[in-house]
């Protein structure tokens, strides 16, 4: 015993001298730091869905945004740290509403790993300012990553925890608790939300009793749930107050013929390329969400890096798939087990098909008044990765006919507003919190420019995009 207890003391002081160390090591990171900071001769992308305004100067002030005005009227305050940004974009801080904290590990059952280290980093670096986790596998983890960045001593986004997964019996990888019934369920949502957790997720497998306990235990203490579901479709989720849908189209299964309540049936996928969203069957379910106020979460990046080559779309996707980038911050074995992965996707052009009426739901979904907010979901075969996919799923979001300024409404402000947090971040306007993105070009016209992140305020720090994305070269797939 006395030997645990003096290997426990050594971890928990070598644990506090890192802590003590992190102030200096954070300063390398930092572009800009001051009481006040002014952002000259920019252009912004205010996140309403406004059109962008031109040669405007933002000042920071205590972390808040303090005014935002044309260069020629602002008023720059003697003690301000100036930057001229002429050239430059800025835009708010995204809001990333399917944003795990881990990563695939391969095997099978295939087994996920937490990136505690450089995902925080990777969603900061490219813009992330905010992120609810969509889903768990390390909860205790993430909740004391939470706590770290709070606190100012690890670098990363502010943090939305969702509780591990609410699975039933069949869950295809034992990361999962399956639960047993209705009261497990209660007791899940209770336990978690005692710990910190603020949001549910319902998984493939759960049984409508089951999914009607989450619900109401979450709801009675004023929490959300979502759901990534497949045993019950998105119309008897929403009659039961589901408040969120993760993965737009891809995951509804009431169109498949002959559905058995509470199973996860066959052939989803093929329901949904002969669904005729024009039709009775769909727009009945689209005003059902409208109606019950649920809200719909794209992640196209996880459905592009999964499905076949996509370059026939004509945007080059092939090279958004095999981002430089993307692949030089993975480990060797993350990257040889994607490159393997993608290698063995065939062409089909029922893959593009279906993709194609998943972006054409969610505009449908969005012209009926929906909410559609977005997020990444660094899953699948291992090709997305935080942030790059972030930044990918504004991409795609212009692809299926939203406007860039549309888009990057729905990767900030709409997430703010589901997240209750949209008076305080989501937009560029006085008195919210200074969380933007510097990027250089023009969004607006050109989304690719959305890449080009070099500076990332968050409360109004403003940190190193590129320091912060080679400070974890190779790390993902490892920690």
């Amino acid at each position: 015993m006395k030997t645990k207890i003096t290997l426990l003391t050594l971890l928990f002081c070598v644990a506090i001298n890192s802590f003590a160390q992190q102030a200096p090591e954070r300063q390398q990171f930092i572009r800009t730091e001051a009481p006040v900071v002014a952002l000259t001769h920019v252009r912004v992308i205010d996140g309403t869905g406004a059109p962008p305004k031109e040669d405007q100067t933002i000042i920071i002030t205590d972390g808040k945004i303090q005014s935002v005005e044309s260069s020629a009227a602002a008023r720059i305050p003697p003690n301000a740290q100036t930057l001229d940004l002429n050239g430059y974009t800025v835009l708010p801080g995204l809001v990333g509403m399917h944003n795990h904290m881990f990563f695939p590990m391969g095997g099978s059952p295939p087994m996920y790993s937490n990136m505690g280290i450089s995902f925080p980093r990777l969603y900061l670096a490219l813009g992330v300012t905010t992120i609810r986790t969509t889903g768990s596998v390390a909860p205790y983890s993430d909740l004391e990553i939470k706590k770290l960045i709070d606190s100012g001593r690890m670098i990363g986004p502010k943090m939305h925890i969702t509780a591990p997964y609410l699975e039933g019996r069949g869950s295809f990888t034992p990361v999962m608790h399956t639960l047993t019934g209705p009261d497990d369920a209660r007791r899940m949502v209770s336990y978690w939300a005692d710990l910190g957790a603020t949001s549910f997720k319902a998984y493939m497998n759960i049984s409508r009793e089951e999914l009607r306990a989450v619900v109401q235990e979450a709801h009675k203490r004023g929490l959300k749930v979502t759901g990534h579901l497949c045993s019950i479709g998105y119309k008897e989720a929403a009659e039961i107050g589901i408040d969120n849908l993760e993965h737009g189209l891809f995951a509804d299964s009431e169109f498949v013929p002959n559905k058995e309540p509470d199973k996860c049936p066959q052939g989803v996928s093929n329901s949904l390329r002969s669904l005729d969203l024009n039709g009775a069957a769909a727009q009945e379910t689209i005003r059902t969400l409208v109606s019950k106020n649920v809200a719909i979460t794209s992640t196209l990046p996880v459905f592009e890096a999964g499905g076949a080559p996509l370059a026939q779309r004509g945007i080059g996707a092939s090279s958004a798939l095999l981002n430089p980038r993307v692949l030089n911050v993975m480990s060797t074995d993350a990257r040889v087990r994607y490159l393997q992965a993608r290698a063995r996707v065939s062409p089909e052009a029922n893959f593009v098909a279906l993709l194609r009426k998943a972006m054409d739901f969610e505009r449908e979904f969005v012209k009926a008044g929906g909410l559609l907010i977005a997020g990444l979901d660094p899953t699948g075969n291992g090709g997305v990765v935080a942030g790059f996919g972030d930044l990918r799923q504004v991409e795609l979001l212009v692809e299926a006919g939203f406007t860039p300024v549309e888009a990057v409404k729905i990767a900030t402000l709409n997430g703010a507003k589901f997240l209750g947090e949209d008076a305080r971040i989501g937009s560029i306007a006085t008195g919210k919190q200074a969380d933007l993105m510097v990027v250089k070009g023009n969004p607006a016209t050109t989304i690719s420019d959305i890449e080009n992140v070099e500076i990332v305020f968050k409360d109004g720090v403003g940190y190193n995009s590129e320091k912060l994305i080679q400070s974890v070269q190779g790390l993902v797939g490892i920690r």
